[in-house]
Order: structure tokens, then sequence, then C-alpha cells
């Protein structure tokens, strides 16, 4: 398995990068995760961006988790009412 970390902003101003950062990840293997505890502020944006990789991976016939959510990361997906959205195990603490 492959794993990656998001750190700091997912918002409107890293979107780009980010996205373009996990698309190049994408590319490392068929088994992924990528680790969301660092992750200081997300935004619609940022969320965007985690649906489409996830939209992505499965069009590729990969696998993408996202683990260790981060507080800011829960908020936003709390309001957006996605939490199970995505089928990756959320622990709260």
């Amino acid at each position: 398995m492959h794993s990656q970390s998001i750190t700091g902003e997912l918002t409107i101003y890293t979107a780009a990068s980010e996205k373009q950062h996990l698309q190049e990840f994408l590319e490392t293997g068929d088994d992924l995760e990528v680790n969301l505890s660092q992750v200081a502020e997300m935004d619609s944006a940022g969320l965007q961006v985690l649906i489409l990789m996830k939209q992505e991976a499965l069009r590729r016939n990969k696998k993408l988790r996202y683990t260790m959510h981060s507080k800011a990361v829960l908020e936003v997906l709390e309001m957006c009412n996605m939490t199970a959205t995505f089928g990756d195990q959320v622990i709260l603490t």
C-alpha cells in the first residue's frame, strides 16, 4: 500500500496544486491511502478535490482510502452530510 499525507490547508487557495499532487499519487499503485490528519483547514473546494480523487480512483479500478481525518476535515464532511459518503472508516476521538 502506498501512503501520502496532506498537510496544511485544503482550500480554494491550494485545491489546484493538491489535485495535481493527488493525481500523480494515483499513478503510484492500485492500493492507496491518503492521511488527512494534518489538514488544518478545509473548505468546499477541498471537499471537491477529495470527491474527484475518489471518483478517479474508482474509474481506474484503484482502491483509495482517506484515513485519520482531522477535525477540520470532519467538520466539512459533517456540515455537508457526507461523513459516510466515501466509505472510509472515520474514528472520532
